[in-house]
């Protein structure tokens, strides 16, 4: 018997990586036209700069690391060069292009001195596929998605310069925030925060007519992009599923205490704002399902969305940060080579795995319901 030992992604199908990841330009492409239509030269400068810094970052990383052996000679560039132009393939181009158009679409339109905006774009695309991806070896090896780390470095360096569109099409909310940094601005306590949400309209939310980054806020568009991801199985359903379902659930029972103690706040207007705010479609299309960062076996999957879900839902109804998904994201990338540790990880949904997973989504529920049930509303 022979050992082959392979990188991710690891693709139970005939399809290529090069074939999942066009799979997943097509399933961007609804967003990208739709924020392109909506913010016009704004989004195309968000989409075009990270695609050419990360593929200029991966056609170097290429050529370093495909460089021609010390032998004791001396060698041209020229040798160096060909050496390295000759190992490269289409997944390098494919693959930055991908994270680039991610990482884009998570930014915002604008910033408040202009010149930011470049800034934050040039640095966290930088940051997402050279510290994310290129230090662990390039496409396959990386445990951290690129496009969250960047989106998370540009945030925390640069997120108070951000300015979040409001045009002909964008109704603003407030000026410069989303709504979800509304919430955390307007009231410093945990369930008074909701006491306004009445006021948006979920349709607008929908529709993406709401101030927020140029590409998450059109749930129809994102939607479109899952549904190509299903049928062509480029996204597994497990992972959306799980962390979906997982924090429609756990947000259900937030939303308990929610109605219960804010005045004016309607059950179901939670549920359809928390779902419809921020990036948790938008993460659960294309960045959970990213097949090099998540768990290889089926019910390692599971409970890497209700991983997800349940931080999602702790930081964005705990936390100080108004939006949870993208640390959650970079969280599981870091839990996930635990859940396929050889010891116990496998395909079949044994007794112990299925009582792990329901003690997991247990322990969010009872955190939930602790840190919601002494809280007292004041706006």
């Amino acid at each position: 018997m022979s050992i082959i030992k392979e990188t991710s992604p690891h693709i139970h199908r005939k399809d290529s990586l090069a074939r999942m990841l066009i799979d997943v330009l097509i399933a961007l492409a609804p967003v990208s036209i739709t924020s392109i239509a909506v913010y016009g030269l704004a989004a195309l400068r968000n989409l075009l700069l990270p695609v050419a810094i990360m593929m200029l970052a991966e056609f170097v990383f290429v050529l370093i690391m495909n460089r021609v052996p010390y032998d004791g000679n001396k060698h041209t560039f020229k040798e160096h060069f060909q050496k390295g132009w000759k190992a490269y393939r289409l997944h390098h181009v494919l693959a930055p292009i991908v994270s680039g158009v991610i990482f884009g679409l998570l930014m915002p339109s604008g910033s408040n001195p202009g010149y930011i905006i470049y800034v934050a774009l040039i640095l966290g695309s930088l940051f997402g596929i050279v510290i994310g991806k290129l230090v662990f070896g390039g496409t396959g090896q990386n445990i951290f998605n690129p496009a969250a780390a960047g989106m998370v470095f540009a945030k925390l360096c640069f997120g108070s310069k951000y300015v979040y569109g409001t045009n002909g099409y964008v109704s603003a909310v407030s000026a410069g925030g989303t709504v979800l940094s509304n919430l955390t601005e307007t009231s410093t306590n945990l369930l008074g925060r909701y006491a306004n949400i009445g006021d948006i309209s979920l349709w607008d939310m929908f529709l993406g007519r709401i101030p927020g980054t140029i590409g998450e806020a059109f749930k129809f568009a994102i939607l479109i992009g899952l549904i190509y991801l299903l049928i062509r199985r480029a996204a597994d359903w497990r992972v959306v599923l799980s962390y979906l379902g997982g924090y429609a659930a756990l947000m259900a029972v937030a939303g308990i205490f929610v109605a219960a103690k804010v005045p004016n706040v309607n059950y179901f207007q939670f549920l359809g704002f928390s779902l419809l705010s921020g990036g948790v479609l938008f993460g659960a299309t294309y960045m959970f399902t990213d097949p090099v960062t998540m768990p290889i076996n089926a019910p390692g999957r599971v409970m890497y969305g209700i991983l997800g879900a349940g931080l999602t839902v702790i930081i964005r109804v705990f936390g100080a940060l108004p939006e949870g998904v993208a640390f959650s994201i970079l969280i599981c990338n870091l839990v996930a080579p635990a859940l396929d540790h050889y010891v116990y990880s496998g395909n079949k949904f044994t007794k112990k795995k299925i009582l792990f997973t329901c003690g997991l989504a247990a322990v969010f529920v009872l955190a939930i319901c602790l840190g919601l049930g002494f809280q007292e509303v004041t706006v």
